[in-house]
């Protein structure tokens, strides 16, 4: 497979991870499809790459095919699949207001865990009707995972048992759509410079920064947006969760 023909739909595509691989995709001759739920942004930055866009609730079923539906419209057919949707709480198992909501760790299940696999099965079941590449490849799946899910923090108990999920289902998927010429891969992301992070106090960007071995810093977007897109050319890489986080083991 080769990122200037490939044919990608990606979720969270409005922004951060998913804007920066929507656009480094667009850049290297891919047609690419946003699905996210922000229809101000969302738009924008598919306009801006020459691309498309697409509501889109990943936990919900029929969105999600309406989406997968309006992206082989615009683009003919779908070879990539790119999950970056997601959220993120931090709230401890017991605190200070006591114990941790239930609806805010099912909500963060549901959509960067559930969300996911919801995304990633109705875009296998059209990528397994391409035509195979001469290796006999129809596509290719690429998760976010976090390094939370093995160095999960204080207050991450949602969060990093929705990245073990994404984790523990990269090998079974892979498996299971070997026959089909679908690869499953996960990205492990460590500290990025996402919009969550940008909105934070400069001093606690720095230290957060301090404590990436090498090099210093916090990840940037388009890093992460390389790596997927030599995942996509690489077609010996599946089933493995590959973390991208300067060494970082979080204490």
């Amino acid at each position: 497979m080769q990122l200037s023909t490939s044919s990608a739909i990606i979720t969270g595509g409005a922004s951060g991870l998913g804007e920066a691989t929507a656009r480094y995709f667009a850049e290297h001759g891919a047609q690419v499809t946003i699905l996210d739920r922000d229809t101000e942004r969302g738009p924008i930055v598919a306009d801006e790459i020459g691309g498309h866009f697409a509501q889109t609730d990943v936990t919900d079923e029929a969105s999600v095919a309406a989406a997968i539906a309006h992206a082989l419209d615009k683009m003919g057919r779908i070879t990539a699949a790119v999950n970056c949707a997601g959220i993120a709480y931090g709230i401890k198992t017991v605190g200070k207001d006591g114990p941790h909501p239930l609806d805010a760790f099912q909500r963060t299940i549901d959509i960067n865990l559930v969300g996911t696999f919801n995304v990633s099965r109705l875009a296998a079941a059209e990528m397994a009707k391409n035509d195979p590449e001469p290796d006999g490849a129809r596509g290719v799946i690429i998760n976010t995972a976090s390094i939370a899910a093995f160095d999960g923090q204080k207050g991450q108990a949602a969060y990093a048992a929705s990245k073990g999920g994404v984790v523990g289902m990269t090998l079974p998927m892979a498996r299971d759509l070997a026959s089909t010429g679908v690869r499953v891969m996960t990205i492990a992301p460590g500290i990025f410079m996402t919009p969550m992070l940008a909105g934070l106090p400069e001093e606690v960007q720095q230290q957060l920064a301090a404590d990436v071995p090498n090099p210093a810093r916090l990840g940037d977007p388009s890093e992460y947006g390389r790596l997927a897109g030599f995942i996509v050319e690489m077609g010996y890489l599946n089933g493995e969760v590959i973390r991208i986080d300067g060494a970082l083991r979080m204490r």
